[in-house]
């Protein structure tokens, strides 16, 4: 970890919501949040690596209260400082292990964890803790949401072990893999305005949904449902991504 916030450190934070990825285009994020309003069905959501509030706040006005985990205390004072923010609790820690209090408000109807924040739990085991930390919050009958690319393995050449995925003027990124671990580094280089290069890393480690499913299922959760995103667009052999549901029974 680079600080007691992990990866996403005050730098990190006060740029975040800069970026110009799909993810923060307001189209995107209304999609998204029209699909886990309509998941969390009246009841709490819980947002497991909730950041800034990219989907919190927006999801909040919907009229769904949401309260979130993360490990970033920078991220976490970004989404405070925001309008509506000082409305939303935020817990601090692993989002696979800390415990959110539901005594006085009961269980979560809705947990998600979208943007591919699931890699960022870089063992087999936290992944699997996360599902079960998932499933102890939820309701019976409420769903565990999971946004998250397809691994991009068919793009590494024979005898290599780097993807390049952004290329640029200012700036160029790729990603390391390790085909026997599943785990990877994405490696960021930004050319500033006086021209000096600055060189980022955050590690993860990829997982595939057939392997999503069985941690599900050792967390007590089916299958309900899976996309290749938030317009219920369906799943194929050729999805680069997915968004996959699962259900706590309510039996």
């Amino acid at each position: 970890m680079s600080s007691d916030d992990g990866h996403f450190d005050a730098r990190v934070a006060e740029h975040y919501d800069e970026s110009t990825g799909a993810e923060f285009q307001p189209d995107t994020i209304a999609r998204t949040v029209d699909l886990l309003a309509d998941l969390a069905a009246g009841g709490r959501a819980l947002e497991l690596g909730i950041g800034t509030g990219r989907i919190a706040l927006p999801l909040a006005r919907r009229g769904v209260p949401v309260h979130g985990i993360d490990l970033s205390r920078a991220m976490a004072a970004r989404l405070r400082a925001k309008p509506g923010g000082g409305e939303i609790g935020v817990s601090i820690g692993d989002f696979a292990t800390t415990k959110v209090d539901t005594a006085a408000d009961g269980p979560f109807s809705l947990v998600y964890l979208v943007f591919n924040t699931i890699m960022n739990v870089t063992t087999q085991d936290e992944q699997v803790d996360c599902f079960h930390n998932a499933a102890e919050h939820l309701a019976p009958g409420g769903c565990f949401v999971v946004e998250v690319i397809v691994p991009e393995l068919r793009k590494i050449p024979a005898g290599q072990n780097i993807v390049p995925f952004e290329t640029g003027p200012t700036g160029w990124a790729y990603t390391v893999y390790d085909t026997v671990t599943q785990d990877a580094t994405c490696h960021y280089i930004t050319v500033t305005e006086d021209g000096r290069g600055e060189v980022s890393s955050i590690p993860f480690r990829y997982v595939w949904p057939a392997e999503l499913d069985l941690m599900a299922r050792l967390a007590g959760l089916r299958l309900r449902d899976r996309w290749s995103g938030w317009t219920r667009e369906p799943f194929t052999a050729d999805s680069v991504r997915h968004v996959s549901v699962w259900e706590k029974p309510a039996d």
